[in-house]
Order: structure tokens, then sequence, then C-alpha cells
């Protein structure tokens, strides 16, 4: 099976194949508050994840998601400026679920119930450096590339 590994120091996604060589690298955004996992801190879970859920398939691109719903609306400048400082989740969302229970998985670490996600985002957001409020952003070409290369349960891990 593939797996997925993000570094948040160096910012970016990788995907490895099931023999383990390098398949694709992706640039991403981690959160802006840093690394934890409690419940309300809007920070990334580190550890060890699998991809829970796949939500967004054959939406168009810069679909506009809210508590993982399809909104009906689609992405734009004059979208944006209608709802300024709005946590923009895009095109596909990869639902992530911890491993270790009481570090990322259960109680206030959850991060399934944190409802942490790696999802598209609008262009403009700058990938290479945290902005996110928790999640992990990508550009919405890479997210749809991703999202149709691994399947649910697909293995995860994000590392400091």
């Amino acid at each position: 099976m593939s797996r997925i590994s993000i570094n948040i120091p160096s910012q970016q996604l990788d995907l490895y194949d099931d023999s383990g060589a390098l398949l694709k690298r992706y640039r991403i955004s981690s959160s802006k508050n840093g690394l934890g996992e409690q419940y309300g801190s809007y920070c990334t879970p580190r550890g060890q994840h699998i991809v829970r859920a796949k939500i967004g398939s054959g939406q168009p691109l810069n679909t506009v998601f809210v508590e993982r719903r399809p909104t009906g609306e689609v992405y734009s400048p004059e979208l944006a400026r209608s709802f300024p400082g709005r946590d923009w989740i895009l095109t596909r969302i990869l639902w992530l679920s911890g491993c270790e229970p009481g570090y990322n998985r259960l109680r206030s670490v959850d991060t399934m119930r944190r409802a942490i996600y790696i999802h598209g985002s609008p262009d403009t957001a700058e990938m290479g450096k945290p902005g996110s409020h928790g999640c992990i952003r990508m550009r919405n070409e890479d997210i749809i590339e991703l999202f149709d290369l691994v399947p649910v349960r697909t293995p995860l891990e994000i590392v400091e």
C-alpha cells in the first residue's frame, strides 16, 4: 500500500509507493499555530494517521466546502471579498484520523473529531510556509492528483 509522509519543517508532502519509492512531492502549508494535538488549538497534529474518508469526488475545481459538504459555491476573488477571513476548504478533502490513542486519537486530542484534513486552497494561499488553521493546505491541482492516487486507509505520518 502507498503511504504519505508530511514533513512540517520542509512544508512538503511525499507520496511513496508500495516498495517505498518516492512517487510525488508536493508543497503544502500547515498550521500557522504550529504543531499540537489538543482540541481547540488550531495546530497541526503529529504522528501516525490514516486517510479516513475522501470527500468531493467529481466536484468542480474550486468547489467550496463547509463542514465537508459542498455549498454550491465555486471560489472566486469576488466570493473571497464577500467573506473576508473565511478559512477556504476547496476542491477535495482527505479527512484524517489519528492512530495513536491518547496522542492523536480519542478524548481531547482526536484528529478526526478536530476535523483535520488535507484539502485544496485558493491560488493566493502561500505554500511552503505555515498558514492554515490546523489542516494541511495544498494547491487545488495537487489535491485532485493526490485524491485520485490514494485509497481510504492510506497510512500517513506527520513529522516535525
